[in-house]
C-alpha cells in the first residue's frame, strides 16, 4: 500500500511543480498589466479541456471495453510531455513579450 501512496504523492508533487512553473513563466514573459489576462485565458483553455476529456475518455473506453484504463493512463502520462513540447514551441526563449 505504501508504494502506491508514494507513487501518488510523487505524481501530485510533480504536477504542482509543473503548475508553479507555468505561472512563473507567465509572470516572467508578460508585463504586469497582461499577466491576469493571460492566466485567465490559460484557465479557460484548461476548463475547456476538462469538459472535453470525459467525453473522449468515454469514447475510448466504449471502443475498447476489454482494454481497461491502460490507454487513458498512457494518455495522461504523455500529456505532460506533449505540453512541455508545446510550451517550448510557443516560448523558445524566456524574454518579455511585446504587448
Amino acid at each position: 500500500m505504501w508504494q502506491a501512496v508514494m507513487l501518488i504523492a510523487f505524481a501530485a508533487s510533480a504536477h504542482q511543480a509543473w503548475s508553479a512553473s507555468i505561472y512563473a513563466t507567465i509572470s516572467d514573459t508578460f508585463p504586469k498589466k497582461a499577466v491576469a489576462s493571460v492566466s485567465g485565458l490559460g484557465g479557460f483553455a484548461g476548463s475547456i479541456g476538462g469538459m472535453i476529456f470525459p467525453i473522449v475518455a468515454g469514447m475510448v473506453l466504449d471502443a475498447n471495453p476489454s482494454g481497461g484504463y491502460a490507454v487513458l493512463f498512457s494518455f495522461c502520462a504523455f500529456a505532460y510531455v506533449v505540453a512541455f513540447v508545446i510550451h517550448h514551441l510557443l516560448v523558445p526563449r524566456l524574454e518579455m513579450a511585446k504587448v
